[in-house]
């Protein structure tokens, strides 16, 4: 049975990119350690899935079907969290992606429009309605996945200026963010995550082309969806009471992008 004697028991957590990947497998592991979770997304019948697999494993899940670029969106599903959950402890900010490398040269306004509002804005946009719920009662933890592209480009992979540039500005506006909440005993950290074999990079990419970039990295290894989740646990634990404003890399050693 989840949730009785886990680390987060009685904790209310909003993760949102839940539908699918890395979002899915926090918010498993978050529903495991005892937390009632939000899962969020605009996937309705994937949201289904996953809040049906935590229900059937014990634990409690909450749907939320909202696009998280729109401020509005975002702030009535934290409003609706606390009513039905009496509050919000955790916030893991997942949205984030791309669909395709393109050379600065050949992005459009409307195209770096989109990758930073998803990637960045969406993260501010959830942060900043879950921290006046924390600062209310002083006590959250906010966590964002970056990426390896937020720190540096991966000379083994083409650039792609949006995505590296929206990563980059989660770590910045983490950093600035744990500044300012500290006081209100909130802690914002991010992490940084390598290739991980989530569905859709086993979807995309060949075993050759895995091995390749496994190969590449002091470990050989790529590492899986539960290896974030499991640091997205540390990080909204108790034990990381006194942790924030950092970027914890989970990428098997891959140190030089």
């Amino acid at each position: 049975m989840a949730g009785q004697s886990g680390r987060l028991t009685g904790s209310v957590a909003i993760v949102t990119a839940a539908a699918q990947g890395l979002g899915e497998a926090i918010a498993k592991c978050f529903a495991r350690e005892g937390a009632t979770v939000a899962v969020v997304d605009i996937n309705q019948g994937e949201l289904e899935r996953v809040a049906d697999e935590i229900e059937a494993a014990g634990g409690t899940a909450l749907i939320q079907v909202v696009d998280v670029t729109k401020s509005s969106a975002v702030d009535r599903m934290v409003a609706d969290v606390v009513v039905r959950c009496g509050t919000v402890d955790i916030l893991l900010n997942g949205a984030g992606g791309f669909h395709r490398f393109s050379p600065i040269t050949e992005i459009a306004d409307d195209e770096w429009e989109r990758v930073i509002a998803l990637n960045l804005t969406s993260a501010f946009y959830c942060s900043r309605a879950a921290a006046r719920v924390m600062m209310e009662k002083k006590f959250g933890r906010i966590i964002s996945i970056s990426s390896g592209a937020g720190l540096a480009p991966n000379p083994h992979a083409p650039s792609y200026a949006p995505y590296g540039a929206a990563k980059a500005g989660v770590i910045g506006m983490s950093k600035l963010i744990a500044r300012d909440l500290g006081p209100y005993n909130i802690t914002v950290n991010c992490i940084a995550p390598g290739t991980t074999l989530t569905p859709r990079v086993k979807k995309v990419r060949d075993a050759e082309s895995i091995a390749k970039i496994a190969s590449m990295n002091p470990m050989r290894h790529l590492v899986e969806p539960e290896d974030t989740a499991e640091a997205a646990l540390y990080l909204a634990s108790k034990e990381a009471r006194y942790v924030t404003g950092v970027t914890l890399m989970v990428n098997a050693g891959n140190l030089i992008f």
